[in-house]
């Protein structure tokens, strides 16, 4: 690494908000490295950050829910930067939209997998390497959810973990303060994904209606997201709640 170089790792690279951010993060100068299940996805990211010199986006197909898979991306950037700046903490997976008593174990372990011990695993990770990395420190973004504050119908497995994220990210900040490593959260609502596609359609409600939800554009999420990326040590969005303005939320049930 030399001059100011800064490199960012995002999980869920492959597409939606976390294609988004990625690119987000290279056009704002931080070369990325990319992880994610599908390598095809991932190298169609890499190329939509193509069009600068000098920074580099690198593939790295990733299980974050295998702890050597999550080892093998870390040692990855870490050669091939020298450090770790951020970590985007964005993989994520639901489960059907059934009620509780027709969830498997199987997709409940599925989403908490995904969800929260590949978060820990990320973060596990990246706060070693920003540990002991000279400048010391680094900044965690976890990608929450507005269901990390209020649930959606038929939602146990995915708002489950997005409340556990809450706890990691406050356990994250509070541990990190003596390392100067900043850890956030990123509340979203409605972001125009291939994910919320079905909601602009009609989207199942608490009052038992289905009605089409607003969505917002997934640049503001990213422009978020490197908003909080750029700010110095010192300071910290500890939460943010970005939602489509009318999306149902506030009122919610």
């Amino acid at each position: 690494m030399t001059g100011n170089a800064r490199a960012a790792v995002v999980t869920g690279a492959g597409s939606g908000i976390g294609r988004a951010v990625a690119v987000a993060l290279f056009d704002a100068g931080f070369d990325v490295v990319l992880a994610g299940r599908r390598p095809t996805a991932l190298d169609e990211t890499a190329a939509l950050c193509a069009r600068h010199s000098g920074r580099r986006a690198i593939a790295v197909p990733t299980d974050v829910a295998d702890e050597a898979a999550v080892a093998h991306l870390f040692h990855t950037a870490q050669d091939a930067f020298g450090r770790v700046d951020v970590l985007f903490n964005n993989a994520g997976l639901s489960a059907p939209a059934v009620p509780i008593d027709q969830i498997t174990l199987g997709q409940w372990r599925a989403v908490v997998d995904v969800n929260l011990t590949g978060a820990f695993l990320c973060a596990q990770a990246a706060f070693r390497i920003m540990k002991a990395q000279t400048p010391m420190g680094g900044r965690i973004i976890n990608n929450g959810s507005i269901s990390a504050i209020a649930p959606r119908p038929l939602s146990a497995p995915y708002t489950a973990t997005k409340h556990a994220i809450t706890g990691l990210t406050k356990s994250l900040s509070l541990d990190g303060r003596a390392h100067d490593i900043a850890c956030s959260q990123i509340d979203i609502g409605n972001a125009e994904t291939d994910m919320t596609e079905p909601m602009a359609r009609g989207a199942f409600q608490a009052d038992g209606s289905v009605r089409p939800e607003p969505r917002m554009e997934v640049s503001h999420v990213a422009e978020a997201v490197v908003y909080m990326a750029n700010l110095p040590l010192s300071a910290n969005v500890q939460f943010m709640t970005l939602m489509a303005t009318k999306m149902p939320f506030i009122g919610r049930g």
